[in-house]
């Protein structure tokens, strides 16, 4: 991207309407909510609220985006694809506002939100915008005089249910190869972070999209979100978001249509600290593991395995490094860590870190809040953990970092692996015997060694168990946008 540039404090606020085929419009039943700035804890504005009319009215306009015959149908790939580049270039021409947008909004320091989400974001788009015209079939050897070929063809309307703690990001994972597969898309953002999304909506409108490929609908997930997973003419929704709301849409996508369902669900995630780890690197890259985005993180590093001989000094320089953490105005560049996003979130934390001091784990940092307003909590660290405590196997999704002792190599794969979940783990190790063995046994769908929260554009992403099913980026994401048609034709017997 282009020189840094300093954040806007103030944005002004353009979109506040629902974006239904092309067109900005108040939502059916008048309803608005508001959004609020977790800083301040003061209202930013109020949004148009959707719900079931009004995702009825945006699939309407997809469905009609999709039929055969419509200038999105009939577009070449090579075009889909420059559209896509053309929203990439859309959004790093406002880079600065749109960053600056996602830090009000969410609370997310800006630095971090203009070298992560932003860049990331981008490198999304443009990365499916490649794979457009990619998107091939096989020529299959059957038996006897046919010809036999498979194509790859759009799966239709696709619901996208979004979440607040990376809105840009997540936006770009599943518009990005439901568009370049050639799909229409109808998606809901989170109530708690919705402003990025509807100015993204305005750069689709600007970058030549038809009216009704992308519909951008405000709402709230028992409403909203509940109406995209039952509608009987979604053909697939993906989903990113809490294990327990994730089972709730597959049990509604079964029970309407039978849609197919990608979900990327809850984490807790382990990193495994070997003696033989360079500790200062072991111990920066726990912290970063644990505390990114303020611990509003699927794949956060919550739990830390530590080899018994160097336990002791680890904890003391995680501790260390814990206080040393910059708290305070994300518009700061020297702010390492902003606010939670809500009210209902710093509440949730709070109260798991109190479950954590009755199980007997040892509070050795932080635990309060901080400041006096907004959603602020200090970088917490428990030690010596009990392995079946709350705080070791429950997603707490906040800045709080458990800590635990192993022995052996066994010993670590059998304590990162007892959980429910299946999203990421690190191991921290200059053994490549261990790495492969622990790269080998745990059970994830990410696997770092000497490193945490590091993703691409072209690496598949997704969980295993109560994580999700299912995979988005890549050429493992394009996969579940596209539905498999075998074409056999009989070779015709006249002579030549």
């Amino acid at each position: 991207m282009a020189a840094f540039p300093p954040p806007i404090e103030n944005p002004e606020i353009k979109y506040t309407k629902l974006f239904i085929n092309n067109e900005w419009v108040d939502s059916v039943s008048g309803k608005t909510f508001p959004t609020v700035n977790p800083c301040t804890e003061e209202k930013i504005c109020d949004v148009q609220e959707g719900d079931k009319a009004d995702v009825n009215k945006a699939v309407a306009a997809a469905k009609k985006a999709f039929r055969l015959g419509s200038e999105w149908r009939k577009m070449d790939a090579s075009k889909r694809g420059r559209l896509l580049n053309k929203l990439a270039d859309l959004i790093e021409r406002d880079v600065q506002y749109l960053t600056s947008l996602e830090t009000l909004d969410n609370g997310k320091p800006y630095l971090a939100a203009y070298f992560g989400d932003l860049d990331f974001t981008i490198k999304i788009y443009r990365h499916f915008a490649g794979w457009a015209d990619k998107i091939q079939g096989k020529v299959i050897p059957i038996d006897g005089e046919y010809f036999c070929h498979t194509r790859h063809e759009p799966v239709g309307v696709c619901g996208a249910i979004i979440p607040w703690n990376f809105p840009l990001a997540m936006q770009a994972f599943k518009l990005g190869p439901a568009l370049a597969c050639g799909n229409t898309v109808v998606l809901k953002s989170s109530e708690k972070t919705p402003l990025s999304a509807l100015y993204v909506a305005s750069l689709i409108k600007e970058a030549g999209f038809p009216p009704g490929v992308v519909n951008v609908i405000s709402g709230y997930g028992p409403t909203a979100g509940a109406a995209i997973a039952e509608h009987m003419d979604i053909d697939k929704v993906a989903f990113t978001g809490s294990t327990q709301v994730g089972k709730m849409i597959m049990q509604t996508a079964a029970k309407s249509n039978l849609k197919r369902v990608t979900l990327e669900l809850g984490g807790k995630n382990p990193v495994i600290v070997f003696a033989d780890a360079d500790l200062d690197a072991a111990v920066e890259t726990a912290h970063f593991a644990g505390f990114l985005n303020m611990g509003q993180v699927c794949l956060a590093g919550s739990r830390v395995y530590v080899q018994d001989s160097i336990y002791d000094e680890f904890v003391k320089k995680c501790v260390e490094r814990a206080k040393r953490r910059t708290l305070g105005s994300p518009w700061q560049p020297t702010t390492e860590q902003g606010p939670q996003v809500d009210r209902i979130q710093f509440d949730k934390i709070l109260g798991c870190i109190e479950e954590g001091k009755k199980s007997g784990a040892k509070l050795m940092c932080g635990g309060n809040r901080w400041g006096d307003k907004g959603y602020y909590i200090e970088p917490t660290v428990f030690a010596d953990v009990d392995q079946n405590s709350s705080i070791a196997r429950e997603e707490i999704f906040g800045p709080v970092q458990s800590i635990m002792k192993f022995k052996t190599i066994e010993e670590a794969i059998e304590k990162a692996n007892d959980t429910k979940y299946g999203l990421g783990a690190s191991v921290m190790t200059n053994d490549l015997d261990t790495a492969m063995r622990m790269s080998s046994g745990l059970k994830a769908g990410t696997v770092w060694i000497n490193t945490h929260h590091i993703l691409s554009p072209a690496a598949p992403f997704g969980g295993f168990q109560m994580s999700g099913q299912g995979r988005e980026l890549g050429e493992y994401g394009i996969r579940h946008y596209t539905e498999v048609k075998t074409v056999t034709m009989k070779i015709s017997e006249k002579n030549s």
